[in-house]
């Protein structure tokens, strides 16, 4: 019962106290009658204080009778004009114990982006090709079907010198024909099922060298060539022959020091190309640049030196030492030693905020023996052509894009016949929302050699023609080009 007591008793001082702290709303409001009032209710609550004193000593130290007495003391000198406001004291250090891991994770999760990506089509070969597969695409694979192009999760963690961070990271996982196409041949690397919906994993570190020298390590889609991985940042919906033939990604080191606003150089050691697990002992090396020489243009050069011929072969047994699945090989003695070298260029110009220009040229050459043994070949293969794009912004949510392509494969490098391939796409743009996007799209392919899937099993034919509908999803805190 005392208990009870003490609490009513501590609610009617509190009462009290609140009281106390407000502005006289009587009619009489002068000086005299507001002084009066307070002295009224300063002699309650010395009163009540005695008797919650006389409480708390016969009931051994109650709590309540405790908080009480506290909270009485600390009415009594609040001022009279005072806001009545809670006792900070406990609630404050609590909240100030929380609010730290709280705001730490807040701003970890401020400075990422999580972003996902959904890319699906329907396209038709006017072939009708057997199989219903069109040849020589990279993504846009198959004919007279739904499809699920490539399902993305991105993580992004970048760096930020301003705010004092100078490391991140990103990761970037994909799932789809996309993945099947551009991630893991197993003829060019040993265990590509490990990695192949890891399109990119790596660390960042911005040096205090220069301007600033950032510094990747891990796996990345190559930027060699000028379209990318995701269909939305791209003028088409099909991805051209280079696009096709160039690498898609590489697993290595790669620095880009910029050296004035306008200008900055790369450099890359990485496996090879299209391999996260290596096929021989050489470092392929890139040394390329970016140059803006006006606002409106964007000028990327690399040149690309690399050995992609194997020096071993998988077996079958390793012998009495135990190893990981699919690390067991025979060497390949003499083996093949010849250079791949890959100069490619592109530039973009905006023309006008409406109008976008691109422009590529790529030349590649390769050799099977860096120095031929008498009676072996040593000829290179060779590759040249390039692409040129537009696009018209019509309206906000109204696109129209264009891309001729021509690609020269002597010795068959990229198709596997020597022929000259062109192709020319028309692309229709109607955006619905911010993250949602329609292409519809027109592609005829043709070449000087038969190349292409007809509906008779084994007969080919020089041209194809498809018609494709794209529709793109995507959404998340990342602005701009994934």
């Amino acid at each position: 019962m005392k208990f009870y007591r003490t609490y009513a008793i501590f609610i009617c001082v509190c009462f009290a106290a609140a009281q106390a702290q407000q502005p006289s709303q009587t009619a009489n409001g002068s000086p005299e009658a507001l002084q009066q009032r307070v002295d009224r209710l300063e002699a309650e609550v010395t009163e009540l204080k005695q008797i919650v004193r006389q409480l708390q000593q016969s009931a051994g130290g109650n709590a309540a009778a405790s908080v009480a007495a506290s909270t009485i003391t600390e009415a009594a000198v609040v001022p009279v004009a005072a806001p009545l406001v809670a006792s900070p004291a406990v609630p404050s250090t609590l909240a100030s114990g929380a609010s730290a891991d709280d705001r730490k994770n807040l701003d970890f999760l401020h400075d990422t982006t999580i972003n996902l990506g959904l890319d699906t089509y329907y396209g038709y070969n006017f072939n009708n090709p057997v199989g219903r597969v069109n040849l020589l695409r990279a993504y846009d694979v198959l004919s007279n079907e739904f499809s699920l192009n490539q399902a993305s999760v991105i993580f992004e963690h970048a760096p930020d010198v301003a705010a004092g961070r100078r490391w991140g990271g990103r990761l970037d996982l994909q799932f789809g024909q996309a993945s099947d196409t551009s991630q893991g041949n197993p003829a060019n690397e040993p265990r590509p099922e490990i990695y192949r919906n890891i399109f990119q994993a790596y660390g960042s570190y911005v040096a205090p060298v220069g301007r600033g020298l950032n510094v990747d390590f891990g796996k990345w889609g190559s930027s060699l060539g000028i379209e990318g991985n995701y269909t939305k940042d791209q003028i088409n919906y099909s991805r051209a022959f280079w696009f096709t033939f160039l690498p898609f990604y590489h697993m290595g080191a790669r620095a880009s020091l910029p050296l004035s606003d306008r200008f900055s150089v790369n450099y890359w050691i990485v496996n090879g190309t299209n391999q996260v697990e290596a096929t021989n002992g050489f470092k392929d090396e890139l040394f390329g640049f970016t140059a803006k020489p006006a606002k409106s243009v964007t000028w990327t050069a690399n040149y690309y030196l690399g050995q992609e011929h194997p020096d071993r072969t998988p077996s079958s047994n390793c012998g009495p030492i135990p190893v990981q699945p699919g690390l067991c090989f025979t060497a390949i003695s003499p083996a093949p030693n010849g250079r791949t070298h890959i100069f490619d260029s592109y530039v973009t110009w905006q023309t006008t905020p409406k109008l976008t220009l691109a422009l590529e040229g790529d030349y590649v050459i390769q050799r099977l023996w860096k120095n031929a043994a008498p009676g072996e070949s040593s000829a290179p293969l060779h590759t040249d052509g390039g692409a040129a794009y537009a696009q018209y912004q019509l309206t906000s949510k109204i696109a129209l894009g264009t891309r001729a392509e021509y690609m020269s494969d002597r010795g068959g490098l990229f198709s596997g016949v020597s022929q000259a391939l062109k192709e020319n796409t028309v692309t229709f743009d109607y955006k619905l929302a911010d993250g949602f996007l329609m292409r519809y799209e027109w592609r005829r392919d043709f070449s000087n050699q038969p190349s292409f899937l007809s509906d008779v099993q084994g007969v080919l034919k020089k041209d194809q023609n498809t018609a494709t509908l794209g529709l793109v999803w995507w959404w998340g805190r990342k602005e701009g080009s994934w």
